[in-house]
């Protein structure tokens, strides 16, 4: 790893981990994107992304835990489908192809887009006292929630907050706050079982794992102490906007590599 590079590692793990303590994701929608743009392989920067974001999400949610919001038991009835579902999408990520791989992560990018505004919504929806009449199968809910974020914690590197946090309201009927503190707790379990998924194949970097972790570390401290007091337009705004951004990127990386592998086979 050049020297250079661990300057850009750490600014990039800074910001996943103010998104991580604030928006209750792990950050690998930041964190796959700027390892792509410095030349890593896909399949490197999703598995060394989930390294990153285990040390990230324990120190978000020991903050959380210290200022008394999280709670063991949701954390848990999400994270055991959540353990094993992840392998699921280590295995995935595995066999497909490097563009196939970025234009699939491209695509969860578009549809964060719109998670953040449902869940901004459903907010919304929640702050003016009203709720839904619709009850679903607790169970099956947290099997469907818990489970959903460990196929996309061991597929695309991230910790599947952006999935947890929409579902939870939606099916599970908790308030946003209580599940973004709730989803930052499970990306512990997902990113850890996913992590050790890619350690297995030898897809992880470590060094550079590290690096992001602690400017994650360093993030997701700001966040979850000073970023709640923000307006939430204001932040909902910046990270859709940054998300179109990374979307155009990697379908352009993406395009690339299809170019790569055309050419290579018709060698």
């Amino acid at each position: 790893m050049l020297p250079s590079n661990w300057l850009l590692l750490l600014i990039g793990g800074l910001l996943s981990g103010i998104l991580a303590g604030f928006l209750g994701i792990g950050g690998g929608t930041i964190l796959v994107p700027i390892q792509v743009a410095l030349g890593y392989p896909p399949i490197q920067a999703v598995a060394t992304s989930s390294l990153a974001i285990v040390i990230t999400a324990i120190s978000g949610s020991i903050q959380n835990w210290r200022m008394g919001y999280l709670s063991f038991q949701r954390v848990m009835s999400l994270g055991f489908p959540a353990v094993i579902t992840a392998q699921l999408g280590v295995e995935i990520a595995a066999r497909i192809p490097a563009h196939i791989l970025l234009i699939t992560f491209g695509l969860l990018l578009l549809f964060n887009i719109y998670l953040v505004e449902l869940r901004k919504r459903i907010a919304n929806v929640q702050n003016q006292g009203q709720s839904s009449s619709k009850q679903f199968n607790p169970v099956l809910s947290r099997i469907l929630t818990g489970g959903t974020a460990g196929v996309l914690a061991g597929l695309f590197g991230v910790g599947g907050g952006v999935i947890m946090v929409p579902l939870q309201i939606l099916l599970l009927g908790e308030t946003i706050k209580v599940a973004i503190q709730t989803s930052l707790g499970v990306i512990i379990i997902t990113a850890i079982s996913a992590t050790i998924g890619h350690a297995a194949k030898g897809n992880i970097l470590w060094m550079e794992g590290i690096i992001l972790g602690l400017g994650g570390l360093v993030g997701a401290q700001i966040s979850t102490r000073f970023l709640p007091k923000l307006p939430d337009h204001v932040v909902s705004i910046a990270f859709r906007s940054l998300l179109a951004i990374l979307s155009v990127y990697i379908f352009w990386q993406a395009w690339q590599k299809c170019l790569e592998a055309t050419t290579l086979s018709s060698l």
